[in-house]
């Protein structure tokens, strides 16, 4: 039976230095754990936020580390943890955009690659090719389910536009859905919350959402505010615009009610 617990959204300014990053992630992975947190999500490009030909050269010693880095943590601090999409090299000489769970063991719980990639010529000039680099997965998100911390659905970034992704995810029992991101700062600003809260309310689920925050190299910004979202849509914590932790309370019973008071899943006609 899932419990009461504490989940942290860290907020993060990353570079396009992997160790430097790290050591940054360790930090408040940290402060986390020390705010009591049991659930602990990083953002999208937590390890590295670069030039895309960087992040290809560079890929698979990302990788590696950052599934060390990963292992190291849940198990030195015994939480779950969520790496928000990092590159993994794929055959084809691209990378996958991977997002990775851990529990307190050391064990990989849920693997997902990312299937919406951001290729978008934004009005503020700036344009985003993902799938230059980046291999699209093909695959729903796993559910794992966690005793003690309910079933939770990964996704990453730009999947938040994609409210079918959800809605599967909700179908197969996810009560708490994990939304890392480094959203771009230009649309960031109209979009970012409202999509969040948009999840949660028509899921009746948590959002926990970390965030890339700030400027990060060349043109490129990303809006911040890391947010844990409650069943009803109500922000519960929201990081602001510098590097630090959302942290809430996933709490059962307010799932419970907010289901009861609200069962539109359990309305639906259009499957």
């Amino acid at each position: 039976m899932m419990k009461s617990y504490l989940a942290a959204a860290i907020q993060m300014t990353s570079q396009p230095e992997l160790e430097k990053n790290l050591a940054s992630a360790a930090d408040l992975v940290e402060l986390a754990v020390q705010k009591g947190a049991s659930l602990v999500t990083l953002p999208e490009n937590f390890p590295f936020l670069g030039e895309e030909s960087e992040k290809v050269r560079q890929a698979s010693a990302i990788a590696q580390q950052t599934e060390i880095f990963l292992k190291t943590m849940a198990q030195r601090y015994q939480i779950t943890i969520v790496g928000g999409g990092f590159p993994i090299p794929t055959a084809d000489g691209k990378v996958s955009n991977t997002a990775l769970m851990i529990n307190a063991d050391g064990e990989e719980l849920a693997r997902y690659e990312k299937v919406h990639l951001f290729d978008v010529n934004l009005p503020d000039g700036n344009t985003y090719q993902e799938s230059q680099t980046v291999q699209a997965g093909t695959s729903l998100p796993p559910l794992p389910v966690s005793p003690d911390l309910g079933t939770i659905g990964l996704s990453v970034c730009y999947d938040v536009r994609f409210p079918e992704l959800y809605r599967q995810l909700a179908q197969k029992g996810a009560e708490i859905l994990l939304i890392p991101a480094a959203f771009t700062a230009y649309t960031g600003k109209y979009h970012w919350q409202v999509l969040l809260q948009a999840r949660a309310i028509e899921n009746t689920a948590y959002v926990i959402a970390p965030a890339q925050t700030g400027h990060h190299y060349g043109r490129r910004y990303s809006h911040g505010h890391a947010m844990i979202i409650d069943p009803w849509g109500m922000v519960l914590s929201d990081a602001g615009e510098d590097p630090g932790v959302a942290l809430a309370e996933i709490n059962p019973s307010r799932l419970e009610q907010v289901r009861r008071q609200m069962p539109s899943l359990e309305h639906r006609v259009f499957i």
